[in-house]
């Protein structure tokens, strides 16, 4: 079984104390035992639950965690880049690859919506280390209310020959009575949820629960012919035949909410319940006299911000990993006495980022063209996604600066949205809000870097591409021989002030409108610096490409090989922050190749916090003139000769 880790930790030789029971031997805290949990998780809406889950746990609790999920590809990609961003104290992740588990549930006939990942919680003895005696298993759509320690702790109320704890199911399901000739598999009375489940797995191995599960389910799917509620279903048949093996925990612990169920008998007030259990297709719209406060609840972590929870274990904390101990040193070196400083500490912040928050499917051309559109964007654009996706067909790559709150709130937008729930070659990359500037680098390096197309079109989320361009763009590689050499395709830019504008459908009706002064060439008014170099006099009468150089200042929208190089991350809010960029491609002796039939048009919309900080504050402005300068002398330590002319350019200023 194949297993990858994001994080290891060891337990702290101080987090012992002495049991007052006992006869001065030292025994490991009842609140600092490491707790065991594993999950099968995936796609990426299954991937979106399980934070909420995690979130839940990790609020309330005390104890070192290990979590196991089993994974498919997609899933493993979202959650390993989502814990090594999110940095929590005392907790470890291991991943084990779906896949490799296939075959052993694969032959069972199964109805359920979860589909062959329903039933991989059979295989957990084998998936599982060797040397891993328990584990509390949980499905995706739990919200937990109390500290998963209290759970844990049910393993000491086993008998010696119970292996398994579970809630009994509260509807009315295995009872067979829901519709005419209803027939559900064999259960021992109503049956048990297997939402949460406590697995003694030593004790399973050693009983050989693996053949015992498979004979269980081969026997009875011979008058079943397929499983309804997929791995509940064999759980059930095999207590039904072994009821001595199962410890029933208080249906408080899995308070079941769908339709038709006993869940409200669990508690005598909301305060009590333990554990929520989202087994509804309805999901929050499900019928309970309480479903408010359960909603209420589920949504207070849905919108959590998951940073408040990287904090130390009381009396416990954590041995630094390799990658703390890096950023604390990094840390250490700044001079909070800098009139910089906040600029320099931002560069160290280590944001979550949750990769693919929505549904995401594209398979590149084969022809080797294939051209992502990157950008990044934060809550007060996401007006322009619909826009974008009608001008732009091909594969899109977007990182999202959001809190919590507003990524929720984005995924309400775009579920509500018919033009982007029909996208589906849309990767959504969510980049957590953390510090006080706009980290707009690291938030383009994210959507960057989660292309998956050789070429890239790097350009802002307020620009929309003229029609066609895609295919256009696709032809340009081909044409410039983009595969073997290094070229930078410049898409000249152009802007209007009206917030209403009939979109020019050919370069012909875009000239026109300029010379009628509804389009202007962009930050013609403000900042002509900035695209100059494109040379827009002679891109009016030119009909092939045509080689630009640079200058100071310019910063183009350009597509280029996936492999360019990243945005510099020091550069933070407004200012240089594309220009850097583009000194580096052009260090890297990138030729600029202006193309004669493209465009592309800014839409108009409120100045941004960060370019109002940077024309309000003269520190603001000193420090983006030492970040300059500092950023120029490592393009001369890195390129030598070819990076000369940006300190003579920048001398001559």
């Amino acid at each position: 079984m194949m297993v990858t880790r994001c994080f290891s930790f060891t337990i702290n030789k101080n987090c012992y104390m002495t049991n007052p029971k006992s006869t001065g031997q030292k025994h490991f805290n009842y609140y600092l035992r490491l707790i065991h949990v594993a999950c099968v998780c995936a796609g990426h809406n299954a991937s979106r639950d399980v934070v909420t889950l995690v979130k839940s746990i990790l609020f309330h609790r005390r104890n070192p965690l290990h979590f196991h999920f089993i994974t498919d590809t997609v899933a493993n990609r979202i959650l390993s880049s989502l814990f090594q961003s999110w940095m929590v104290p005392s907790v470890q992740v291991s991943f084990y690859d779906a896949d490799e588990l296939k075959s052993e549930v694969s032959w069972i006939p199964n109805k359920h919506y979860s589909g062959i990942y329903g039933l991989m919680k059979l295989t957990l003895t084998k998936a599982l280390p060797a040397h891993l005696s328990k584990v509390i298993v949980l499905d995706t759509d739990i919200t937990f209310a109390t500290d998963v320690a209290e759970l844990w702790g049910i393993f000491r109320k086993f008998t010696d020959k119970q292996v398994i704890g579970l809630v009994e199911n509260q509807s009315d399901w295995y009872l067979g009575n829901l519709w005419k000739n209803h027939k559900p598999w064999p259960a021992l009375g109503r049956g048990f949820n297997t939402g949460v489940i406590l697995l003694y797995l030593d004790r399973l191995r050693k009983m050989g629960w693996e053949q015992m599960w498979r004979l269980t389910a081969e026997r009875e799917l011979m008058s079943m012919l397929s499983t309804s509620l997929a791995d509940q279903d064999i759980f059930n048949a095999f207590i039904k035949q072994n009821p001595v093996l199962v410890h029933q925990l208080p249906c408080f612990w899995n308070v079941q909410l769908s339709d038709h169920t006993r869940s409200e008998q669990c508690y005598t007030e909301v305060s009590d319940l333990k554990v929520i259990h989202w087994n509804s297709p309805k999901k929050l719209r499900v019928k309970n006299k309480h479903v408010e406060f359960f909603r209420n609840l589920y949504l207070t972590f849905l919108e959590y911000d998951g940073n408040l929870l990287r904090r130390e274990l009381f009396g416990c904390p954590s041995p630094a990993s390799p990658q703390s101990v890096q950023l604390q040193s990094a840390l250490e070196e700044l001079d909070e006495d800098d009139q910089c400083y906040d600029f320099r500490r931002e560069r160290l912040t280590i944001h979550r980022v949750h990769l693919y928050f929505l549904q995401y499917e594209d398979t590149p051309t084969e022809d080797g063209t294939d051209i992502t559109l990157v950008a990044q964007l934060s809550m007060d654009r996401l007006q322009m996604l619909e826009a974008i996706c009608k001008h732009w067909e091909g594969p899109i790559s977007l990182a999202l600066y959001m809190s919590d709150a507003e990524a929720q709130q984005f995924l309400r937008y775009a579920q509500a949205s018919e033009v982007l729930k029909n996208r589906k070659n849309v990767g959504y990359h969510v980049v957590y809000k953390e510090g006080q500037f706009y980290p707009v680098n690291l938030v383009r390096n994210v959507a960057l870097k989660n292309a998956n197309t050789p070429y890239v079109f790097l350009t802002d989320v307020d620009f929309l591409p003229m029609y066609g361009l895609y295919d256009y763009l696709r032809r340009s590689v081909v044409q410039m021989d983009m595969s073997n050499t290094k070229k930078a395709l410049v898409v000249p830019a152009f802007e209007t002030l009206r917030y209403r504008l009939s979109f020019p459908k050919s370069k012909a009706e875009l000239l026109s409108m300029l010379d009628m002064g509804t389009l202007y060439t962009f930050r013609y008014h403000v900042w002509p610096k900035g695209h100059a170099p494109t040379n827009y006099a002679k891109w009016r009468t030119a009909t092939t490409p045509y080689k630009v150089e640079w200058e100071p200042d310019f910063e183009p929208y350009v597509v280029v090989k996936r492999d360019c190089p990243e945005y510099d991350q020091r550069f933070v809010g407004f200012g240089w922050n594309k220009v850097s960029h583009i000194m580096e491609l052009d260090a890297q002796e990138y030729d600029l190749m202006v193309l004669p039939n493209a465009f592309m048009i800014h839409m108009p919309h409120a100045p941004s916090f960060d370019i109002s900080k940077f024309r309000s504050s003269p520190s603001y402005r000193h420090c983006l003139n030492t970040l300059k300068d500092e950023f120029h002398q490592d393009l001369s330590r890195k390129y030598g000769s070819a990076a000369l002319k940006y300190l003579t350019a920048q001398r001559n200023m």
